[in-house]
This record gives structure tokens, C-alpha cells and sequence, in this order.
């Protein structure tokens, strides 16, 4: 089971995280029971096989990288990408760990490219990032300032994957949970900067969705929403899946997006990127070998899917409370 105590204890010392704290114990151990995941001793399993090695070096700036190449020798890192395929599929990425490449599904650098220019400076900051996956923009939010970042995410395969790094640096403050964002506490009101990316067109009510981000942060907190979103007037509502994914119950229009924050009375709702996916950025890897993009489309027209719906594009909104 992974070690959540630090974060516990930090917690306790914290004035509004303190309820939380006394919830959180009895949240990850449901959200990372056996019952749930069968598959979780194989995982544990992983973890346990890593190398016990303390990195000369790390860089959360740049990119995500633990370790140095001359650390490990090619044997042991052909041993290390073996032990950690445990964990295929990866997603989200690229990480680099003692010279190993682990080249993800998406090239989840890119989009934090494109939103960094836009970020309030988040220096001290307590962030929070909702449907963080294993936990990439976390590291990458750490490396810019943040004091302490938490990223939620129900699906105890990608809390195993932060697990991987964070064996490596275990000090800092970046924890990855396993939970949805309905299990919080109402009105929290902890966080000066809250993402979601790519979580709130899977949500049957987006404004409660919204609202529920807000809840999360102080007074003057910064809002960041990135989402599938159709270009023009009209947002789309699929007939049964888009792009092959399930539970995607609204892909709204930019201007829908904008309404739809300014009508919960966040500040300033700007969009700040907006961008179509390619193949470039979500593909098929060495490190995830199902479905990626080009299987989502129509490969007669990659302008659609093969639904018939537009093509993926995405864009990302920031608002302040």
C-alpha cells in the first residue's frame, strides 16, 4: 500500500484540511481495496521490484525526469522497462527514469506547453488536479512553485504509476489519491489554483461539475477547465460515443464553456488555447499498445470521427474565483 502519511500529517497541521484528513484514510482504503482492483497485488508487485537506487539528480521544470543514464547499466534498464510494462497501459507522459524513456500514449508536455503561459504564477501555491491520471501536471505544477500539489483520480492503476516516481522522491510534496472529486468536502475552499483536464465532458451536469472546482478554492483562486469542445454556435450531445469513448455526455462550443463559468460568477473566463488533436500528440507506443487516435477516426475524412462527429479539438478556459 502506497504512503500516504506525510501528506496526512501535513494535513493535520493545516486548519482546513483538517476534516478532510480525518475522512482520508478510510477514503483510500476503499478507493484502493482488492476488492475493487483484482489486479492490485500485481501492481503492488511493481513497486516492490524496483531497483532501490537514490537519484543524483532530478528535473520537474524541463520536462519529468529522475535519475541519471549512467546510473543504471543497460541490463538493469531493460530490466526496469520489463518490471514496469507491469503497469501498461501509459498514458500520460513522457516521464524519464534513470535513462529509461517511457514514452506515453499522450504527450501530456505538450498541453502543459501550451497552458503554462497562461498560468497566474503559481508560486506557494496549494493546487489541486482533478482527473490528474498518474499524476504528469503534477510534477510538472510542483517544478513551477507550487507548495503543495494533490491530484485526484479514481483509477488505482494510475495512482500506482505516481508511485513509481514518487518512490524515487519521496520529500516532495506531491501526493496522487485515489478519488473522484465527490469526495471531498463540500466548500473546501483550500486551494488557490484548481484543474480539470478532460474530466467535464464525462459529467452528466458540467455547471455542477464547475461548481464543485470552485467550491474547491480561496478567495481570488485561479480555475483551470481544459475539454473536448466543437468549434461554432452549437455544442453537440453524441448518440451513444464519441471518438470511440464511452460516457461523454456533452462536447460543448467555446462560447457555451465561457457562459457557462460566467453564470457560476467566476471572474474573467478567458479561453487561452485551442488546439486540434493530432497523432503527433495522442498515439500508439512501445508503452501503450491498444487504440489511440488514428483508430478514433474516420479514416476516410480525419476531420471526423468515426462516428461522423468532428474530430477531436481541444481548448482550455481559466477563471478566477
Amino acid at each position: 500500500m502506497p504512503d500516504f502519511q506525510p501528506l496526512l500529517e501535513w494535513m493535520q497541521h493545516q486548519p482546513g484540511f483538517r476534516h478532510w484528513a480525518d475522512q482520508l484514510p478510510e477514503q483510500i482504503r476503499r478507493g484502493l481495496s482488492t476488492e475493487r482492483w483484482g489486479d492490485l497485488p500485481a501492481w503492488q508487485t511493481v513497486l516492490d521490484n524496483l531497483p532501490d537506487i537514490a537519484p543524483a539528480s532530478v528535473d520537474f521544470t524541463s520536462g519529468v525526469r529522475i535519475g541519471d543514464s549512467g546510473e543504471l547499466d543497460n541490463t538493469a534498464r531493460e530490466a526496469l522497462r520489463t518490471t514496469l510494462m507491469g503497469l501498461h497501459p501509459w498514458r500520460k507522459g513522457p516521464w524519464q527514469l534513470f535513462g529509461l524513456d517511457i514514452d506515453t500514449e499522450w504527450r501530456s508536455d505538450w498541453k502543459w506547453d501550451r497552458l503554462a503561459p497562461h498560468l497566474q504564477d503559481v508560486t506557494g501555491h496549494r493546487v489541486l488536479d482533478v482527473g490528474c491520471g498518474n499524476g504528469y501536471h503534477c510534477m510538472r505544477l510542483f517544478g513551477a512553485g507550487a507548495e503543495r500539489v494533490i491530484g485526484i483520480d479514481p483509477s488505482a492503476k494510475f495512482i500506482y504509476q505516481f508511485q513509481v516516481f514518487k518512490k524515487y522522491c519521496p520529500e516532495i510534496p506531491v501526493d496522487v489519491l485515489p478519488l473522484g472529486i465527490e469526495h471531498l468536502p463540500p466548500d473546501l475552499k483550500c486551494f488557490d489554483t484548481v484543474l480539470s483536464m478532460g474530466v467535464i465532458y464525462h459529467r452528466r451536469d458540467p455547471l455542477g461539475h464547475i461548481q464543485e472546482l470552485a467550491d474547491c478554492l480561496k478567495p481570488g483562486g485561479q480555475l483551470v477547465l481544459e475539454t473536448l469542445v466543437v468549434e461554432g454556435e452549437q455544442s453537440l450531445v453524441p448518440d451513444g460515443r464519441y471518438a470511440k469513448m464511452r460516457n461523454v455526455w456533452c462536447v460543448p462550443c467555446p462560447g457555451e464553456v465561457i457562459q457557462w463559468l460566467h453564470k457560476l460568477n467566476l471572474k474573467n473566463p478567458r479561453l487561452v488555447d485551442l488546439c486540434t488533436t493530432t497523432a503527433a500528440e495522442q498515439r500508439r507506443t512501445d508503452w501503450m499498445h491498444f487504440e489511440s487516435l488514428t483508430d478514433f477516426l474516420d479514416p476516410a475524412n480525419p476531420e471526423l470521427t468515426v462516428e461522423g462527429y468532428p474530430a477531436p479539438k481541444r481548448a482550455v478556459f481559466i477563471a478566477n474565483l
